[in-house]
């Protein structure tokens, strides 16, 4: 199991230790079915991608919050067939042997020359912790060796896949033209997440490790600016600073996202984040 120790708060409040602040997070409830919605333009490069979020989680199969997976990043329906999902697993119970309910997978990744439309790839550990923040970081290149092609990080620490989807050549359902793309849900308002969500980096057509937005400091793992980052054509960073537009994108590439549903308004953004406490 996965343990909240390995983040834990150096300082109440925004001050002290932390060189960067990320002053607030984005408030995802799946009860009223909140989301935003992009549609992409033609990819960078459809062989890499760079997918870093810190998150911290409300419901969770373990807790007895949640029956369905929720979706952080995803395209079409996702978890169930027809798109590509990254978030956590719960409806799909003990499928390939395993307990599946809290871990973090991704549904749906194939690409042109090979991988599972509706295959799945999961990660070690059980991550439901309601009190701690999570870096999450997925590391994709295609042309990459199996061991190598996709790579997940938690907290700067690459984890384990317990079960391997391997897509080859450019990406077919993710990051792809003129398909809309979900944060928070996906389409049809399925798979809602219950989630606070901060500082959210895409970077199309790049493959960076997790020290490209996190670092080490006495053994806490801690956000860093993500100054020097190549966003690509797709690629954005959301840090959810104007309420009145939480799906704004400061990257400097304009691509901003659009609630399509649920009450995702100048409410949702709230003072709690990896560097400011709740």
């Amino acid at each position: 199991m996965f343990s909240s120790e390995l983040w834990q708060k150096s300082a109440s409040g925004g001050g002290g230790v932390y060189p960067f602040q990320i002053e607030q997070s984005c408030r995802f409830t799946a009860a009223s079915n909140d989301s935003l919605s992009r549609s992409f333009g033609t990819s960078s490069n459809l062989a890499k991608f760079t997918f870093s979020c810190w998150i911290k989680r409300s419901l969770t199969h373990n807790n007895g919050g949640n029956t369905v997976s929720q979706n952080i990043i995803g395209r079409g329906t996702g978890f169930g067939g027809g798109g590509a999902a990254f978030g956590f697993e719960s409806d799909s119970g003990t499928s390939g042997g395993l307990n599946n309910r809290d871990r973090i997978n991704w549904y749906g990744l194939s690409g042109a020359g090979g991988g599972s439309d509706t295959g799945d790839d999961r990660i070690a550990g059980y991550y439901y912790d309601t009190n701690a923040w999570y870096h999450l970081v997925v590391r994709v290149d295609t042309g990459e060796s199996a061991a190598t092609k996709i790579r997940y990080y938690v907290n700067g620490v690459l984890r384990e896949r317990v079960t391997t989807n391997e897509p080859t050549g450019n990406m077919s359902r993710f990051n792809t033209n003129g398909d809309t793309h979900y944060i928070g849900a996906l389409s049809g308002a399925n798979y809602d997440l219950d989630a606070y969500l901060a500082e959210v980096n895409f970077a199309d057509g790049q493959s960076y490790g997790p020290d490209q937005f996190g670092e080490s400091f006495n053994g806490v793992w801690q956000p860093i600016s993500p100054t020097g980052t190549t966003y690509g054509t797709n690629g954005f960073r959301l840090d959810f600073a104007n309420s009145s537009d939480l799906g704004h994108d400061v990257s400097g590439n304009s691509n901003d996202w659009t609630t399509v549903s649920g009450t995702l308004g100048t409410d949702h953004k709230v003072l709690d984040s990896p560097t400011f406490g709740d």
